[in-house]
């Protein structure tokens, strides 16, 4: 499995060795031998899960124990571990007897916790004269700085014969969700994977953040509509950008995190230098097609000499620019597949990301093969550059969003220091020509000046700092996420709503526009008492990441909804509806869960 490692010193763990790490979750092993006698690993190499925690039974008469078998150098968290029997269609969490363990200072979770070492013993508080089915979760990690994510285990256990017997998932259904969300996934395979990532690249396409950039390159097949050989060039370049892009980003996201980063799906949004860059990017892409300067039309694909090699280098990198702006965006079915990805070895976790940007790209490189489109589609000519000039209204609306999100992040201060760069990228733009010009009297002053200005803007990004999180978060009905609130409203047996969510997550607003700040929602809040936190993920927060690592996600948004009187929570679909959330709020705050929405 993908592992997560704690110490920042580990994020430049050469690449290629996260990329090979495979670490298996295959079923768990009966050992009554020392099972750690023939394994001798270097301090550079670590355990499989199964080998690292290997879980045993001792049958005595009545009574039933699981023992885990714990390598050296290593340890179970305490507060990771649960037990549940499952019973015909019931799902039922044990009461545990654990023995004083270990408190050490943890540096992932930042806080004391309690831990085991070599061996653990738990009695099960269950007595069965047949066969029964066990449950168990689990997370551990090594002194050496690696952290495994939330494990769950199942087991057939015969009192009779004294045997123990794992299975791949229990043969009774659970009339509940698990609370780890690595079972959200335990029935999935590669190949739904795939084709899960696959559909969700498809439906990127329709998210408002891809569209700027797509505007830009039908103008550039509008320009080579009479060449169907290098249309099609340009859709593959304009493709593998898109791939190679989807994958880069998903080798580092699981680069830092083998570093022991908590990062997702869009991390990179939360860098408030990135958003400034992006910002100033598709600010300095506006006043490009705006007219003011030609810079950049080689990075868009739509220079003059679009057959040449720099007009494919610009497609490939109009695809690095779609997928870095569209990652954050989150569409429906892609939830449960980079989930998946992100629990299975490297080269599994990439191939899916790999169709994630193969999905996106289709429908553009399709189109670049249809003969009726260049057919239909106008012939060059001066309309052109009316529809550049208008295609920079996009840019500068994308741009103004991104602002939007900076200002979540590093506060009206950090907004006025971006405002102040675009504003020295502009001068250094304009006078840039006239120091291009032919016989210039102050060719090279103005040259300097140009530099200078450029210079001011990109100094300006380490100024930038993150805030605390906006009190927009506890605006309204919402109070802001933490797992004291959540453990508190639960013991008080109130249902509650978790809703996990980021300034840069488009999905995450529009569920909040349209749905979660609906007076039908607010009231059925009220009137149901129900607790509703908010967590704000447009910085990073290492609470909201375990949260969402817990229930299998790799990025928001995440919607959870926990019922009156104890059970665990229902995850909802990332794409609410009223109707639906409304039921589902009624059946949790009668203690139930109702039926998934549609």
């Amino acid at each position: 499995m993908t592992v997560i490692t704690k110490r920042f010193s580990k994020i430049f763990l050469p690449l290629l060795t996260v990329l090979t790490l495979a670490f298996g979750t295959g079923s768990s092993t009966l050992a009554s031998d020392s099972p750690f006698a023939s394994l001798a690993a270097s301090d550079a190499e670590f355990l499989p899960v199964d080998q690292a925690y290997q879980q045993d039974f001792l049958f005595s008469g009545d009574n039933i124990s699981t023992i885990f078998q714990i390598a050296p150098g290593y340890y179970l968290y305490r507060d990771k571990l649960a037990l549940y029997h499952i019973d015909g269609g019931t799902k039922k969490e044990l009461p545990l007897t654990l023995p004083e363990g270990e408190v050490i200072w943890d540096d992932y979770f930042e806080k004391e916790t309690e831990v085991y070492r070599l061996q653990l013993e738990i009695p099960l508080a269950v007595q069965s004269a047949g066969p029964l089915q066990l449950e168990i979760h689990y997370q551990g990690c090594a002194d050496a700085g690696l952290c495994y994510p939330p494990q769950v285990r199942h087991f057939e256990l015969d009192p009779t014969k004294a045997s123990a017997t794992p299975v791949t998932a229990p043969t009774a259904r659970s009339s509940t969700p698990p609370s780890s969300g690595t079972d959200t996934n335990t029935d999935m395979t590669l190949a739904l994977a795939v084709v899960l990532a696959f559909a969700g690249g498809l439906l990127l396409n329709l998210m408002p953040c891809v569209f700027p950039v797509l505007s830009i390159k039908l103008l550039a097949i509008s320009q080579t509509s009479q060449q169907a050989g290098q249309r099609r060039l340009h859709g593959w370049a304009y493709s593998i950008g898109v791939v190679v892009s989807f994958v880069l980003i998903a080798a580092l996201m699981l680069t830092l995190r083998a570093g022991g980063e908590a990062v997702g799906w869009g991390f990179q949004l939360q860098s408030p230098w990135l958003v400034a860059a992006l910002a100033y990017l598709f600010f300095t892409m506006g006043l490009s097609l705006s007219g003011l300067t030609a810079f950049g039309t080689r990075l868009m694909g739509l220079g003059s000499g679009v057959s040449a090699h720099p007009g494919l280098r610009g497609s490939f990198a109009t695809g690095a620019l779609a997928t870095l702006v569209a990652s954050p965006c989150t569409a429906p079915l892609m939830g449960s597949a980079l989930g998946f990805a992100v629990t299975q070895p490297a080269a599994v976790a990439l191939a899916v990301f790999a169709a994630l940007g193969a999905g996106m790209a289709a429908p553009f490189l399709l189109l670049t093969y249809i003969p009726a489109l260049a057919d239909r589609l106008p012939r060059p000519g001066p309309w052109m550059d009316k529809l550049k000039q208008l295609l920079a209204f996009p840019m500068y609306l994308t741009a103004v969003w991104l602002l939007w999100v900076l200002g979540r992040q590093s506060g009206s201060d950090g907004v006025a220091l971006v405002l102040a760069g675009a504003v020295a990228i502009a001068f250094a733009l304009w006078i840039w020509p006239h120091a291009l010009e032919a016989g210039s009297k102050w060719r090279w002053g103005k040259s300097a000046v140009a530099l200078l200005a450029l210079a001011f803007a990109v100094g300006l990004l380490p100024q930038l700092n993150t805030v605390e999180a906006s009190s927009e978060t506890a605006s309204g009905y919402w109070q802001p996420y933490s797992p004291e609130r959540l453990e508190e409203a639960r013991s008080q047996g109130r249902p509650v709503l978790a809703n996990m969510t980021a300034a840069w997550c488009i999905t995450c607003l529009a569920n909040e526009k349209v749905v979660l700040s609906s007076d039908e929602i607010v009231t059925a809040v009220e009137q149901l008492g129900v607790v509703a936190l908010k967590g704000d993920w447009t910085n990073q927060d290492p609470q909201i990441s375990e949260l969402l690592a817990k229930y299998g996600r790799t990025s928001v948004p995440l919607y959870l909804l926990f019922p009156a009187g104890g059970g665990e929570a229902k995850v909802l679909p990332q794409i609410l509806t009223r109707e639906g959330l409304l039921a589902e709020l009624q059946s949790a705050a009668e203690g139930g869960l109702g039926t998934s929405m549609r």
